[in-house]
């Protein structure tokens, strides 16, 4: 599934957790690995001194010999590249011309605002990415040897877009002995209106509610055509609070103590021009476990 890995660092204490995360993963893979770091450009145009440009690329220098030293102890070999430029188009310009097929991220980096943003960087990245983006929040640091994935959770709404995930949970969940949930949020304030959804008729939330059982048994079903011989549960749970599907899901993560997260970046509803759907936006900005968004096709 994964043969080449990217790893984008920014010198922030959640790049340096994602890095952890992105060996790991790709030793579990047999990936090569490649790590970048971006000196960007400066900030409102103006212009650095030559000292100020090369104190930066020291900095980078130092961070790229830091993970190839984290990498050096697990046995892994990787190339690191150090580039001056605007850092989410310098990055997917590495990911095509490596022919990277899985990037791996912080969630926020340095200049996030607080705990519950996306990073700029990072939103730009799983729009203009031509290969899945892993996002690590902060809270996601690895602890000892604890690299386990054991409960991997696919939403689906039953569209090709959020389908498009399943292989990815599915090759994860090999290569970690783990066990796959999919699952199906009915959103019954988006489906009655704000005010109506304690008022629905039962008839209508079954309708959902049997969509919604299809969907994962859909996914449920790819698993077992795949013979890798992973478990899978399925579950279908109601949402009527205001974050509606995200929300769910991220009571599903809370509730089932899922570790990994794995999504489709637009759902049946969400339109064209959307440069990330609305429900991957918010459970990338709220849950405390790794997310990997993998795109629709283009």
């Amino acid at each position: 599934m994964y043969e080449r890995v990217l790893i984008a660092v920014d010198g922030s204490d959640e790049a340096k957790h994602a890095a952890r995360r992105g060996l790991e993963l790709a030793a579990r893979f047999d990936a090569a690995v490649d790590v970048l770091h971006v000196v960007p450009e400066s900030a409102l145009g103006l212009t650095r001194t030559a000292d100020e440009r090369a104190e930066l690329r020291d900095r980078g220098e130092s961070l790229l010999d830091e993970i190839e030293a984290l990498a050096s102890e697990a046995g892994q070999s990787v190339s690191t590249t150090l580039l001056d430029g605007k850092p989410a188009p310098a990055i997917c310009e590495n990911v095509a011309e490596r022919d990277a097929d899985l990037v791996v991220l912080g969630r926020q980096g340095m200049t996030g605002l607080g705990k519950r943003l996306l990073g700029g960087v990072t939103e730009r990245v799983l729009h203009q990415s031509p290969a899945p983006v892993l996002v690590v929040p902060a809270e996601a640091e690895l602890t000892g040897d604890d690299t386990e994935y054991s409960r991997i959770l696919v939403p689906t709404d039953g569209s090709e877009n959020a389908e498009r995930a399943t292989p990815h949970a599915i090759a994860l969940a090999e290569t970690h002995d783990a066990r796959i949930h999919a699952l199906h949020v009915v959103d019954l304030q988006a489906a009655g209106g704000v005010f109506d959804a304690g008022g629905l008729e039962p008839e209508f939330v079954e309708r959902l509610e049997a969509r919604g059982r299809a969907a994962v048994s859909s996914v449920a079903g790819d698993v077992d055509e795949s013979g890798a011989g992973v478990d899978v549960e399925t579950a279908v749970e109601r949402a009527t609070s205001y974050d509606g599907t995200a929300g769910g899901i991220r009571s599903y993560v809370d509730s089932e103590d899922v570790d990994l997260v794995v999504m489709g970046s637009h759902g049946r509803s969400n339109l064209q021009r959307q440069l990330l759907g609305s429900v991957a936006s918010t459970v990338l900005r709220t849950v405390d476990v790794p997310v990997l968004v993998v795109a629709r096709a283009q």
